[in-house]
Parts: C-alpha cells; sequence; structure tokens
C-alpha cells in the first residue's frame, strides 16, 4: 500500500500526468539569481542569519502551479516564488510563497481528498467534479474560501507583477528569546496586475519566462519587498485555511533583488529543492501538519524525477 506521501504525489499525478524529470507540482518554472537584504527592523524579531542586514545571495524560482511542464503560461493557474538563501556558514535556508492567501486543505488527508474532486482537462486545464467539490466543502466548510479563489484566478501579464503569500506561520525568536508567529508576503516593487484569459492565452505559450530574460537582457532588475504580517494571541497559527484579520501589524523586513537568470543549478546532475521547513536558527515550524508534511511529499516527488532516494 502506498505511503501517505506517495498518494499525495499520485493524486496531483492524476490531474496533470507523469512528467519524467519534472516536479510533481509547479512543474514549469524559470530560475533567477540576486540578493535577499534585510530591513533595519528586521533583526529586532529574529536572530535568524540572513535577517541581520548583510546581503545573501538567492537563488529564486517563478514557477506556475501546474504539473504539466508544457502547460500554456496563459492558463488560470497559481503561482509561486521560492527562494533559497545561501548564508555565510555554508548553510541554506529556504522561503517559499504562492499567489494565494489560504490553502484548502488543514491535513495530509484532506490535501489527497481534494485532489481527487479534479479531473485531468483538455489543454492541460484542471477539470474540478461539481459533486466531488460540494462534498468536500460539505466536511470541509474552511476551506470555502481557497476555493472560491481558485475560481477567480486570473492570468498574470508578469511574474513580477504578482504578490506572493506563504500561507504557512512561523515562529520568530528575538535576540532577547521573545518570540511571534508571521506569515511572508513577497511585495513587487512595479505593483501587482492581471490580464485576461483571452489575452493572456494569445500570447506565446512561455511568455512569462520569455518576459524575465527580456528584462535582464534589459538590464532591468526585479524588486520584491518582504513583508511579514504578525500574529495577536488567539490567531491560528497551525491552519493554512485561515487568513489572519487584516488589521494585524506589518513589517518590512527586506528587499529580494533579482539581477540575471541563474543558470548555475539544476545542472548536471544537480537536484533543487525548495523547502519551506529548512529553516535556520531563530525560525521555528508550527505545528501545522500541511508545513511539516511538505519535506516528505518532496521526497517523494524528487525520488521519481530524479532517482535521487530520500535519505
Amino acid at each position: 500500500m502506498a505511503t501517505l506521501p506517495e498518494q499525495a504525489v499520485d493524486a496531483v499525478g492524476e490531474i496533470f500526468g507523469r512528467h519524467p524529470g519534472h516536479r510533481a507540482v509547479h512543474a514549469k518554472g524559470v530560475l533567477c539569481a540576486g540578493s535577499f537584504t534585510a530591513s533595519p527592523a528586521a533583526p529586532s524579531l529574529t536572530r535568524a542569519a540572513h535577517m541581520q542586514g548583510d546581503p545573501v545571495a538567492a537563488t529564486v524560482r517563478f514557477s506556475n502551479a501546474s504539473g504539466d511542464p508544457e502547460a500554456h503560461d496563459g492558463i488560470p493557474d497559481g503561482r509561486g516564488m521560492a527562494a533559497k538563501l545561501y548564508l555565510q556558514d555554508g548553510t541554506r535556508t529556504d522561503i517559499v510563497t504562492v499567489s494565494a492567501r489560504r490553502f484548502f486543505a488543514r491535513t495530509p488527508e484532506e490535501f489527497i481528498e481534494f485532489n481527487r474532486t479534479i479531473r485531468r482537462g483538455k489543454g492541460g486545464r484542471p477539470r474540478p467534479d461539481p459533486i466531488r467539490i460540494l462534498w468536500y466543502l460539505a466536511r470541509h466548510p474552511k476551506a470555502a474560501p481557497a476555493i472560491r479563489a481558485l475560481r477567480e484566478t486570473k492570468p498574470i501579464p508578469s511574474y513580477a507583477r504578482c504578490r506572493y503569500d506563504s500561507l504557512h506561520a512561523f515562529r520568530w525568536i528575538a535576540p532577547d528569546g521573545s518570540s511571534r508567529h508571521v506569515r511572508y508576503s513577497g511585495l513587487p516593487e512595479e505593483g501587482e496586475a492581471t490580464i485576461s484569459t483571452d489575452e493572456a492565452l494569445s500570447r506565446a505559450p512561455d511568455y512569462l519566462r520569455r518576459d524575465i530574460e527580456e528584462r535582464f537582457a534589459a538590464g532591468k532588475p526585479i524588486r520584491f519587498t518582504l513583508e511579514l504580517q504578525l500574529a495577536e494571541p488567539g490567531d491560528p497559527v497551525d491552519d493554512p485555511r485561515i487568513a489572519w484579520p487584516e488589521d494585524r501589524e506589518r513589517v518590512v523586513v527586506g528587499a529580494l533583488e533579482l539581477t540575471e537568470l541563474d543558470t548555475r543549478r539544476e545542472r548536471d546532475g544537480d537536484v533543487l529543492v525548495f523547502d519551506p521547513t529548512r529553516v535556520t536558527d531563530g525560525i521555528e515550524l508550527t505545528d501545522d501538519p500541511i508545513l511539516n508534511f511538505r519535506a516528505r511529499a518532496y521526497a517523494v516527488s524528487v525520488e521519481r524525477r530524479s532517482g535521487i532516494p530520500p535519505p
């Protein structure tokens, strides 16, 4: 019998098909290189090494949520921005964000159940089964805002014009030992923008990658502000389905600047994994079941796309 991580990867594979050599989801993307620099406000919130003000090198992958690497960029879909930061002591830490503020599942079992409500449609478009979706919502009503947001997703003109959120909360530990739970947002310097599906589908199938390439060729960097939302007592910190109230304090803790394509990673057998559970001293995980499940599911996906067994 398949393990729970195997079932999770199989469930998305039923939607998008299996594509050897590619990720189970977020299969299509582009790698960029740049740096992250923490703001003066960051060191008082966490002792984490990358939040002390010195620039650190970064590899960032923009991606489409689909597991089909050939899907047209114009299909309405979630987007991702995952950053790997290279710390001075030789270790690495990851920040993983997506173009959604809520998730549709509370547990790995719910994740599998939800994905089994989706069928593979024509042209790489997932096709929800209305009856199964209604049954899922009847059993898991707190997933309704996330599912509604999925239905309302619009294409974007550029990865650089999209807001990205962490979904999960993390515990930041300050130098004095105090702590706050936070969620991350990557805010585009150019502002957010969407376009119609018709306009998006009229563009080249890889127009999002081409846009990134053209920006760098013209010497135009891509910049994002990293903003925290700070939880108050009583806010749920282990349930990605539930957004915190909008009036919660927000703090800018850094800036991400991308200046070129990253041609060093994912070459010659290099397997690049962005894992939100890869944290460093000064940042801790919560008991969020989905967050803590991700590394196990990624291990299955990595083995299938690369042949490298999990440790």
